[in-house]
């Protein structure tokens, strides 16, 4: 009788190298990519929550068909800096003033007027929002 070899079922016997390998690969990147995104969620709510900046417009008034003065009342964490766009509209909707202001105070609180150049006559004016930068 010759010696004939008849093979053993595949997986039968424990697991091949090749599939041990792939596990731990598979466990090690599973590992990394939640690591990677606490990494992303930490560094996101820092970015947001950290530096907060707000502002509220106490008043303004239209001092002349050129011209609109905003007061503002900005809160923000001292040492902070931001900026806060401004806009102003004119009796049919139109837009005629839109300015970025900067923030550069470092106090926590700060009460400030700004002046708006326009184009014609403005009806009011507006806050659109701030950041902090």
């Amino acid at each position: 009788m010759s010696a004939v070899r008849e093979r053993l079922p595949e997986g039968r016997y424990g697991r091949s190298a090749d599939e041990a390998a792939d596990r731990k690969l598979r466990i090690t990147g599973a590992v990394l990519g939640v690591l990677f995104l606490g990494l992303m969620s930490w560094f996101g709510w820092h970015y947001v929550v950290a530096s907060k900046i707000s502002a509220e417009m106490i008043k303004f008034d239209v001092v002349s068909a050129t011209e609109v003065q905003v007061h503002l009342e900005i809160r923000k964490d001292e040492g902070v800096k931001g900026v806060c766009t401004l806009r102003s509209r004119a009796e049919d909707g139109a837009e005629v003033a839109r300015k970025d202001v900067r923030i550069d105070d470092p106090a926590s609180r700060v009460d400030q007027v700004f002046s708006l150049r326009t184009t014609s006559q403005a009806t009011n004016a507006e806050l659109i929002g701030c950041t902090s930068r």
